[in-house]
């Protein structure tokens, strides 16, 4: 596929964010939008998976250490295959499996429940040690928000994963610069991102996360390195593609009303 289609998935993901949210009348759009170009990639060109056979031996698995970012995983999943796209509008309902952080035991396609943020980059560490122990050629990715960062179980993780020198494990920064009470650097200062992880031992490449061309060479640059793992750092912009979104730490975790899920929806070219 060239750019232009993968541009046109990303549309769709984002369109099914909104859908999602609106229907629940909660959830998180800002940071689900926000990753939907990398979420792109990574299930439509980087990672070797089949919806038919979600357990398949020697795949790679992607964990999203940001769990409230689940509108996105499963709107990317639901446009692979793994389930019916049908099922989106049963988000965070009662008897869904569709919670408002993916569940492993609920979702097929979910390798790890997340939610409590660090944790999932923490799984990922062992993830990636026991493939190298059992010789299995799958590579972990996992995506985490740039206010995770502040917790102090993802610095415990990134030390682990030089000294265990998991080349075979991707971490992906989500770095819009917002979280939900406001701006990372008047919250609690998370920069220099790049010089930390470079600091922990990764091999660190710095991109737009909303370009198709920086992030398909970005992953090809993690897969050539050996001996370190890699940090991705993806400056996103919160709330990506819908006007009245963009770049604002309001729509962290709130959901659009009827008259401004239509624009969102629109804006991002489909119909609600």
């Amino acid at each position: 596929m060239d750019f232009k289609e993968y541009q046109e998935i990303a549309s769709r993901i984002r369109v099914d964010i909104v859908k999602q949210v609106h229907s629940a009348g909660s959830g998180h759009p800002g940071g689900s939008l926000s990753a939907a170009d990398i979420v792109t990639a990574l299930y439509f060109k980087e990672m070797n998976i089949d919806p038919q056979n979600p357990k398949m031996e020697g795949r790679d698995k992607f964990v999203l250490s940001k769990g409230h970012a689940a509108p996105v995983q499963y709107a990317a999943l639901a446009e692979k295959g793994f389930f019916p796209v049908e099922e989106l509008l049963t988000l965070r309902k009662l008897g869904s499996h569709l919670q408002g952080h993916p569940n492993r035991d609920k979702v097929p396609g979910i390798e790890m429940s997340t939610g409590s943020l660090g944790q999932g980059f923490a799984v990922c560490v062992g993830m990636a040690l026991a493939n190298k122990l059992d010789k299995d050629p799958g590579r972990v990715y996992t995506l985490l928000g740039d206010g995770e960062l502040q917790e102090g179980l993802i610095w415990e993780a990134a030390m682990a994963s030089a000294h265990y020198k998991l080349d075979n494990l991707c971490v992906i920064v989500d770095w819009n610069g917002l979280q939900i009470d406001g701006k990372n650097d008047d919250v609690m200062g998370v920069k220099p991102i790049d010089a930390k992880f470079e600091s922990f031992g990764f091999n660190v490449l710095v991109i737009d996360g909303h370009d198709f061309g920086q992030i398909f060479d970005a992953f090809d640059k993690a897969r050539e390195c050996k001996g370190k793992p890699t940090c991705i750092i993806a400056k996103t912009s919160k709330g990506k593609g819908v006007s009245f979104m963009e770049d604002q730490a309001g729509w962290h975790g709130k959901a659009p009303n009827d008259e401004q899920a239509k624009q969102a929806v629109e804006e991002l070219g489909g119909t609600l």
